[in-house]
């Protein structure tokens, strides 16, 4: 029997020791703060600033003098006094068609009006003597006026048969050749002159109110991405496209070095109306399907916490982006960390991160 209790007094002494080192063990666990420790985040305040109003559009470079150059008539074409890409003065003949035919009529009718007039001079003297009736007189008047006439018309013909510049320019590629039959209206070449460009682009029509005569607009293409290319408004169109309810607009560009014709050009128009508005570094937007969000930091009686609130963002320039709604002047946003921030999370802001 005494064994039984030594038995029982052993045990019961070792659960008891068990027991009491588990009792403090789990006593000083529960003891311990498992509150998260703050984030560390980059944040910023909402300030203000004076933006201008600018709209953006889209269009197409063009020559203020530039002309496809087409054949007036139907023939062989038997010189080619420029190269492709020359430049040539106003007046410069580029093309002769062959024009055999109306040489050959035209030394004709020089001989009929050469006569016409030797005639017409003979009855003019006579006519004043009496020697010849009047209606002699009026035949030679009009023989000589249908024979200057004839000829006129024979050095039009001719002129059809020669493709001269119209004005100063760059000829484009020439599409014909020596040898060559064209039909009236065929294309023979392009010509432009590259010291005069204007933009033509189109903005929706209720811009017009904004629009006047004028105004600043910055140009870029795709050909020189790093340069900024600068024109003025010049024109509005006087009617509005039915089908697109666009307003067609044309600007004149004032340096136009190394463009062309046909380029494609983004266009932003100053306006000339600056408006005050709030703005943040676009890195303090989250973007998703339930809204625009910004972790706005807030303070209480423990230290820094952030709350998300939706906010309803403008345009972009230069890395900031306007609110329009949902944030006031002077609130602190978080612009780094956001990844690890939820509603209501401990904070504390790194002084150390460059704020944009």
């Amino acid at each position: 029997m005494r064994a039984y209790l030594l038995v029982a007094l052993i045990l019961l002494l070792i659960f008891g020791s068990i027991s009491g080192y588990l009792y403090q063990k789990f006593s000083r666990f529960a003891d311990m703060d498992f509150t998260p420790p703050p984030i560390t985040i980059a944040a910023t305040t909402a300030g203000t600033a004076t933006w201008p109003t600018q709209l953006a559009a889209v269009g197409t470079i063009r020559a203020t003098r530039g002309v496809e150059l087409s054949a007036e008539t139907s023939g062989e074409v038997i010189s080619i006094a420029v190269a492709s890409g020359a430049t040539v003065t106003a007046g410069e003949q580029l093309l002769t068609l062959n024009d055999t035919v109306e040489q050959a009529s035209r030394k004709r009718q020089e001989a009929n009006l050469t006569l016409a007039r030797l005639l017409y001079k003979r009855d003019a003297s006579l006519v004043k003597q009496k020697s010849i009736p009047q209606s002699q007189y009026d035949r030679s008047t009009a023989d000589l006026d249908g024979a200057v006439a004839q000829l006129a018309e024979t050095d039009a013909l001719l002129d059809k048969k020669r493709i001269v510049a119209p004005f100063a320019g760059t000829v484009g590629i020439i599409k014909v050749k020596v040898g060559d039959y064209i039909d009236q209206g065929t294309s023979i070449t392009t010509l432009q002159d590259l010291g005069q460009l204007e933009v033509d682009f189109s903005v929706p029509a209720r811009h017009f109110p904004l629009l006047r005569k004028g105004l600043d607009i910055d140009v870029h293409t795709a050909a020189f991405p790093q340069r900024d290319f600068h024109a003025t408004l010049e024109a509005m169109d006087a009617k509005v496209d039915a089908g697109t309810r666009n307003l067609l607009l044309r600007a004149s560009l004032s340096d136009s070095d190394g463009l062309l014709p046909g380029m494609f050009a983004r266009m932003t128009v100053d306006l000339g109306r600056p408006v005050e508005v709030i703005t943040v570094p676009e890195t303090s937007v989250s973007y998703s399907l339930h809204g625009n969000t910004v972790y706005v930091v807030q303070t209480d009686d423990d230290g820094l916490q952030v709350q998300p609130r939706v906010v309803q963002t403008g345009e972009t320039r230069g890395g900031k982006i306007v609110i329009l709604e949902g944030l006031r002047e002077g609130e602190q946003v978080v612009i780094a960390g956001q990844n690890k921030l939820h509603r209501g999370a401990r904070v504390v802001i790194d002084e150390s991160v460059e704020l944009p």
